[in-house]
């Protein structure tokens, strides 16, 4: 067995030890909303340091598994996620999709932070990503492939699920939230775009930009799992309005929406039984 999927077998085989119950669904996301989502209920967590071979987060704020029932549904929530400004690879950053397949999870909820490229976006909006622009232009699968995740050559059309974006609406509509579905551009970080990169972005078609989630979509796509990923519009993009950025502007507009976006999610999960694989 090549050593690299041995890694990730072993990473599996340690979380599946610990947990309850087999995962049906993966959601990645912030401590915080975490806490907003899943409040009082009963959950198992397991730091990210004793999963052998997990990357450790240069973020102090995030790292841990924690394993729960919510909307009928048993979820594992990655409450932290592994990005490339911090010096991480895209397979690194990847790493933990690796792992959730090699679980058995075959869905994904993925939540971020993004600015909007869109100037007809609003700060506290909620956007269902349909699509991406990966201005990096490295693939966590770059290398020889491991035939356990997926094949060499993998298709993208569909790497965000309609079904589940489809699910998405379906909530929104249920709590009154509009929900407009938009093209993620992922740029490398730590530093904000430009306002000439941005042009760029909105040129090409992008409506989002922010620095995570598409190494782990790739990955997914890789796998063969089925994606969502929903957006919260923190901040307009460089230039859309001419105020400075900031990550202290990034993070209170999270928290805000907290709440928001915790109802969405909670009417996704209510929704997967109905959907095919």
């Amino acid at each position: 067995m090549d050593e690299r999927y041995e890694k990730i077998a072993e990473s599996a085989q340690a979380l599946r030890q610990r947990l309850p119950a087999q995962p049906d669904v993966a959601v990645v996301l912030r401590d915080q909303l975490f806490d907003v989502l899943t409040q009082a209920e009963q959950s198992v967590c397991v730091a990210y340091a004793d999963i052998p071979h997990f990357p450790q987060s240069t973020l102090s704020r995030d790292g841990r598994a924690v394993f729960t029932h919510l909307e009928g549904r048993a979820v594992l929530f990655l409450c932290g996620r592994f990005h490339t400004y911090e010096g991480f690879s895209m397979w690194e950053a990847a790493y933990p999709v690796m792992v959730l397949h090699a679980l058995g999870v075959r869905r994904l909820i993925l939540t971020n932070a993004a600015g909007a490229v869109n100037p007809a976006y609003h700060v506290g909006q909620i956007v269902a990503v349909a699509d991406h622009l990966n201005m990096v232009q490295h693939s966590p699968d770059t290398g020889p492939n491991l035939p356990q995740l997926g094949e060499r050559f993998f298709d993208m059309t569909n790497a965000y699920s309609p079904a589940l974006r489809q699910a998405a609406q379906e909530a929104a509509k249920e709590i009154g939230l509009p929900l407009e579905e938009g093209v993620y551009a992922f740029m490398a970080g730590p530093q904000y775009e430009t306002p000439a990169e941005i042009r760029m972005l909105r040129t090409l078609g992008a409506d989002l930009v922010g620095m995570s989630t598409v190494p782990e979509v790739i990955e997914a796509a890789h796998c063969g799992m089925q994606t969502l990923a929903l957006s919260l519009v923190s901040n307009m993009a460089a230039g859309v309005t001419g105020a400075p950025l900031s990550d202290a502007e990034v993070t209170r507009e999270a928290d805000a929406a907290s709440k928001q976006i915790a109802s969405l999610l909670r009417g996704v999960l209510r929704r997967l039984g109905n959907l095919s694989d």
